[in-house]
């Protein structure tokens, strides 16, 4: 799988706090553009480790926040893009829930085409698959959709009828190549790509399977928003609970860094929290600023953590080794930057309240 710009725009905003609910599908706010510029931020953070001693890490060669940019790219109007997704062409996917269309963006020349999924769509997530084609989970038609970056081709893969309504979140391949996906309704599942089989099971403590990720090792680890608690997938569909040490903290979505480690964002908490599995050791840090809402989680080349903050319209860059963080405002207000994705010396959001992507890249 391959995790592979018009306005420079670095923004001064309030900050701010913006709800949804825990196990409905995300509503999403009116456009805004107003913008002005500042310069990205630095502080230390204050950790709690529970269950064991901190692993021993080496620390990357890292650009300064001050060496890094945020360029924004506008799509088109009504598209409150959700989710994000590199593309191996060099271009950006992006799901338009508000107009149930897959846009692809050219960070080159800002062109944007978009693609219709069907009637009723309501995209959330979108991946890149070791195919190079992009999958999407799609709510609307509750569904896994499939399309083919050259032919823009769309395969529909419904979910059983015997399990409607599933408001499909998130979606991940493990090294077998089977997409696992989750829905808030209290549901994950897994597709077998090559035959459309296709099981689904009940979560534990019902609603709120959110994010889902896989590690490097293939295991895969989602977040249940709603049951406040981190899920260990088994290959034959089983699920372990994981307790992170806060309780009700709203675990809303996952990512694995280059050791297999899981980092969860928790959004009732304000927090950010990394699990090691070789040792069951969790270890939290608090988002700086007053009033923080960590929503989207991703773990970079440098195993450097990115967070979107709505409470700080921004987003987060955190050292694991150095336990710092550096803030980049973003260029709206409200921003609501739903998920993250990224390439080698890009990471991509998507201001799903202002109609636009944006990137955070080396200037120049």
């Amino acid at each position: 799988m391959h995790w592979r710009s018009l306005v420079f725009l670095m923004a001064l905003v309030a900050s701010g706090c913006a709800s949804s609910d825990p196990v409905t599908e995300d509503v999403l706010e009116a456009p805004s553009t107003t913008t002005t510029s500042v310069t990205a931020s630095s502080q230390p953070a204050q950790s709690t480790t529970t269950d064991a001693a901190p692993t021993t890490t080496t620390s990357p060669t890292i650009i300064p926040a001050d060496g890094l940019e945020v360029i924004a790219y506008p799509v088109p109007a009504g598209s409150r893009p959700h989710d994000v997704a590199p593309a191996a062409d060099g271009g950006v996917w992006y799901t338009a829930q508000g107009s149930g269309l897959l846009g692809w963006l050219d960070p080159t020349t800002g062109e944007v085409r978009q693609i219709a999924l069907g009637s009723g769509s309501r995209p959330h997530g979108v991946i890149v698959g070791p195919d190079d084609m992009a999958w999407v989970t799609d709510g609307g038609l509750n569904a896994v959709v499939s399309v083919d970056p050259d032919s823009e081709d769309v395969s529909v893969f419904p979910l059983p009828a015997i399990r409607p309504n599933a408001n499909l979140n998130t979606a991940a391949f493990d090294l077998t190549g089977r997409l696992w996906f989750t829905g808030q309704n209290g549901v994950y599942g897994v597709l077998e790509p090559g035959t459309g089989e296709m099981e689904v099971f009940d979560a534990p403590r019902g609603r709120g399977p959110y994010g889902i990720a896989a590690t490097p090792g293939g295991d895969i680890y989602y977040a249940s928003l709603a049951g406040s608690y981190v899920g260990a997938i088994g290959s034959e569909g089983s699920v372990s609970v994981l307790e992170p040490p806060t309780a009700d903290q709203g675990a809303r979505r996952v990512w694995a860094d280059s050791k297999g480690d899981v980092w969860v964002s928790e959004w009732n908490a304000g927090q950010l929290s990394r699990f090691v599995p070789t040792t069951a050791q969790w270890t939290t840090w608090p988002l700086p600023g007053p009033s923080p809402q960590a929503y989207a989680v991703y773990v970079d080349e440098s195993d450097l953590v990115w967070v979107s903050d709505f409470g700080a319209n921004a987003l987060h860059r955190f050292d694991p080794v150095t336990e710092a963080f550096d803030t980049f405002p973003l260029p709206s207000f409200p921003s609501n930057v739903r998920q993250i994705l990224g390439r080698s010396g890009e990471v991509w959001g998507a201001e799903s309240a202002a109609d636009q992507l944006v990137v955070v890249r080396p200037i120049g």
